[in-house]
């Protein structure tokens, strides 16, 4: 018999809020996790992106705020610290959802970014909850605009990215100056290393819960492409590119600079694509998730930090232009899509001196990924086995002699010499193509848009 929302002793306001988005039953992290919070337990709770994490903290945390706090000030009463502005927008925007019969409700997020005068006169008023990155908390905390006298509930979600991030010291600090009666829930991928080193530290007896990694082979079809060099990359993305099934796409690259370069270039051939990374300013980041959230933005180029927390339905594929650096990140990437019950595509893309990285990702995802070819763009180098050998016909493939014209030197030198930028703009993309699955006419590619925006960044 399957748990319902309804069964958890949530509050009636809370419960109304829940069931009008949607939601009956709690997913296996919901099921496991808020129990224990509405008991005022700590918890270390492991769980892949899109378990419905969010809610597991937040749902308890809503609960224990329905009760007037014993402790006078205007203070927060619960903290939840993300890595990231967009995961901590998301977060305060589900808090929100949950809590909008609660009227007497009021949050305030705490990002870099945003106008530092705004988020002091907001903090200068009785708060309940803060949404904040380290970073930006860390600035108002030193300039006393931050009070932590009466928080009960201290929330760290993606406790392992804020640590990857270098947020270590922050997170210190921010601790020492909390209530050690304090109730603490750690959300992260892993408790290996540091993290949970960090987390024994911030607990009292933590009840410890696991939630396996759910295979999502069957909304998420998975496929990869190898190819050649940068120039066949390129053209294996406009060809998938003019694919009319994609409704939104997000096309994550390893670095900022060339999430700049691609959307540039995808822009001046008719999509209507965007970027999105951590040097933009906030207003323009905001403006480019609300134009994706519109369905005016039809193809997002981004970052791995920069991505975390994006939620929009609507997104049908996502292409991993360039691997991501560590393999829990793949699932992070491909979790942009399938979502709200949906099926998705993710498209993988690998040079082929990259398939022990490749390898890395199946091992962590304990599954192969299906490997496909486009007619006529089929890759001419061969791969090497674990062995050292290339391998043979119906084992890796056995293509047509390209040969190597070279080593690819490290850092940002691209293949024959020339910068990826180099190579990305003299390829560029061309009007015409087919489709991922067919011809198609050149206005009948998707993501097509007549006028641009008026700021990129």
């Amino acid at each position: 018999m399957s748990i319902k929302f309804a069964d958890l002793n949530l509050d009636k306001n809370i419960l109304s809020a829940v069931s009008s988005e949607g939601y009956e039953s709690p997913t296996p992290i919901q099921a496991q996790s808020i129990p224990f919070a509405l008991e005022g337990r700590d918890i270390m709770a492991s769980a892949q992106t899109g378990s419905g994490k969010t809610a597991a903290f937040l749902l308890p945390t809503l609960q224990r705020l329905t009760k007037r706090s014993e402790k006078p000030g205007k203070g927060p009463r619960a903290l939840v610290l993300t890595p990231t502005r967009e995961l901590a927008a998301q977060v305060e925007k589900n808090a929100l959802a949950y809590a909008k019969n609660m009227r007497w409700f009021r949050t305030v997020s705490i990002v870099g970014g945003a106008s530092f005068g705004y988020q002091t006169r907001a903090l200068s008023k009785p708060v309940d909850l803060i949404v904040a990155t380290p970073g930006r908390l860390m600035d108002l905390m030193q300039s006393g605009k931050v009070d932590f006298d009466r928080l009960e509930v201290l929330i760290l979600d993606e406790a392992d990215r804020m640590l990857d991030m270098g947020f270590i010291d922050d997170i210190e600090t921010i601790v020492e100056a909390t209530p050690t009666d304090r109730q603490t829930l750690l959300f992260s991928a892993t408790w290996d290393g540091a993290v949970g080193k960090l987390a024994r530290k911030l607990t009292k007896n933590p009840e410890v819960v696991k939630v396996e990694r759910v295979d999502d082979q069957g909304k998420i079809e998975e496929q990869l492409l190898y190819c050649d060099d940068m120039r066949h990359k390129n053209r294996l993305l406009d060809h998938i590119l003019r694919d009319a099934n994609i409704d939104q796409c997000v096309i994550f690259t390893s670095t900022k600079a060339m999430t700049e370069v691609i959307a540039d270039d995808l822009y001046e051939k008719g999509f209507a694509a965007n970027c999105l990374h951590g040097d933009m300013p906030q207003g323009w980041r905001n403006r480019t998730l609300m134009d994706l959230r519109k369905g005016r933005c039809k193809i997002l180029v981004a970052t791995d930090v920069a991505a975390r927390g994006i939620d929009v339905p609507t997104i049908t594929h996502v292409i991993n232009y360039d691997l991501p650096k560590q393999a829990e990140d793949y699932v992070h990437r491909i979790g942009r899509t399938g979502r709200a019950g949906r099926t998705g595509i993710a498209i993988t893309f690998a040079e082929v001196n990259e398939y022990v990285k490749v390898h890395k990702i199946e091992k962590y995802i304990d599954r192969k990924l299906n490997e496909v070819t486009v007619e006529g763009m089929e890759p001419t180098r061969k791969r090497k086995s674990a062995g050292g050998k290339p391998k043979g016909k119906g084992g890796w493939g056995d293509r047509k002699s390209g040969g190597w014209r070279g080593d690819k030197k490290p850092g940002k030198e691209g293949f024959g010499g020339k910068s990826r930028s180099e190579g990305f703009k003299k390829e560029g993309f061309k009007k015409g193509g087919e489709g991922f699955k067919g011809k198609r006419k050149a206005n009948d590619s998707f993501g097509s848009k007549p006028s641009r925006p008026a700021k990129r960044g």
